[in-house]
């Protein structure tokens, strides 16, 4: 008897070809395989994470951080259970004018570290309730989307006075 089986080529490419009896536990074999390699998430680093601490009455502040992932990504969205609205924001100049604008996404190239810092993209924390103190820990979550599949990843940004970061 003749079975048509699937086998891994090199760069992962998958062959159909045809076997005998054995071929139906390779090509069983090979999918789950693929199985596994298909559900593994980015792995993304988080390194130097803090906020702006805030005065009495400020109702913004800005998270940053490096961001580091093994694998194409993109940055889709922020939360935290202390600030009522977060989202992910750039500034850049248009002309004469330094603009800010929430953005959808921030691109996360794999192997490069991508840098949220003030001038540039970070995180918006927004519709304070109260003052972020110096030494206050935020907690916040990311949200990445890698091969079309998202994953969470937790942050805690130390909030720092203004001017000391």
């Amino acid at each position: 008897m003749r079975d048509r089986s699937l086998r891994f080529t090199e760069g992962n490419r998958v062959d159909l070809y045809e076997t005998g009896r054995d071929g139906l536990a390779a090509m069983l074999a090979a999918i789950g395989a693929l199985s596994i390699q298909a559900a593994a998430a980015a792995e993304i680093s988080v390194s130097d994470a803090w906020a702006r601490a805030t005065m009495p009455g400020q109702k913004v502040s800005g998270a940053y951080m490096q961001l580091q992932s093994d694998a194409d990504a993109r940055l889709v969205s922020a939360s935290s259970p202390a600030v009522p609205r977060v989202e992910v924001h750039e500034m850049k100049m248009d002309g004469d004018v330094m603009r800010m604008r929430e953005v959808k996404s921030i691109e996360l190239p794999k192997g490069k570290t991508v840098s949220l810092e003030p001038g540039g993209y970070h995180i918006m924390l927004m519709n304070l309730t109260k003052p972020i103190a110096a030494g206050e820990v935020i907690p916040l979550t990311l949200v990445v989307e890698s091969g079309g599949k998202r994953q969470t990843v937790e942050v805690k940004a130390e909030a720092r006075a203004p001017g000391s970061g």
